[in-house]
């Protein structure tokens, strides 16, 4: 009588054939982007640039290593977008880019121009700057939900360095048409630094331009308007730059008061029904 060797179930034949040809998949490594990362590496190259610049005191190259890095700045979020390479690694580093280049870098360059002879006033209120730039930027990145986007909440970073580094452009390239620095610039260059380092961390709701878009149609007199503005541009760029960006950092307190006075909520947080989509844009 021969013995009938035990059967084995078709389902673990089955199992153990698996085992032999598959192999252990290796794990997927994650990349980065690297088109809009470019325009945020350049941003950061231009507030590394602009504190460089201020240290061998070449001012007015720091102001255009500030403007460049503005540039960038607005594209970077802008590219990701259009060529949809939105990342959380794109979005920390843009927050970090935009601290070195309107944070750290006008409140050096400021000291480094006009507030280091008033002593520990000049690195308070250079300290101040930069410190209103950090709490920015992190309540920005915090409030990205459920803020408004129509409105920045308290003035952006980039237009706060912007007034800094106007006033330096502005007083510079008289000083290189024969004016002489007054005695009084000091005071100056310390109340507009606490001004835009405080600015930046009020609620006073600033006008994004960011439900402006390029894919709908304008009248042709915004056509006329944009020419005649970069033709007032040209006129003086220091002057009209200054002008210009000084009017914006208080138009957010006319907006305020506004508001406050026709009893409207004046707070950025949750008062818009149809915003558009801009995640990912730090400024």
């Amino acid at each position: 009588m021969t013995e009938s060797k035990p059967q084995v179930p078709v389902e673990l034949l089955d199992d153990e054939e698996d085992h032999e040809v598959l192999t252990p998949l290796r794990p997927r490594r994650k990349g980065i982007y690297i088109l809009p990362n470019l325009f945020t590496l350049a941003a950061l190259f231009g507030g590394f640039y602009a504190i460089v610049m201020a240290m061998n005191g070449r001012f007015e190259q720091s102001a255009y290593g500030v403007f460049c890095a503005m540039v960038l700045d607005s594209l970077d979020g802008r590219v990701a977008r259009m060529t949809n390479t939105q990342s959380t690694f794109g979005e920390q580093m843009d927050s970090l880019s935009d601290m070195v280049s309107f944070g750290a870098a006008p409140a050096l360059i400021m000291y480094e121009w006009m507030l280091r002879g008033l002593g520990k006033l000049g690195w308070i209120a250079a300290f101040v700057y930069c410190a209103g730039a950090a709490l920015r930027l992190a309540r920005f990145n915090t409030n990205l939900a459920v803020v408004d986007k129509r409105f920045f909440q308290g003035l952006p970073s980039p237009a706060a360095a912007a007034l800094v580094v106007a006033l330096i452009w502005v007083a510079e390239d008289a000083v290189q048409g024969g004016a002489l620095m007054p005695g009084w610039m000091p005071w100056v260059a310390f109340s507009v630094t606490l001004y835009a380092g405080l600015t930046m961390v009020t609620n006073a709701p600033f006008y994004s331009f960011k439900d402006i878009t390029f894919k709908r149609s304008v009248p042709f007199i915004s056509i006329v308007a944009i020419a005649l503005g970069i033709a007032a541009i040209n006129i003086d760029p220091p002057v009209v730059m200054f002008l210009l960006f000084c009017t914006y950092g208080v138009s957010g307190y006319v907006v305020f008061f506004i508001k406050r006075a026709k009893g409207k909520p004046v707070s950025m947080i949750a008062t818009s029904t149809d915003e558009p989509d801009e995640k990912g844009l730090h400024h």
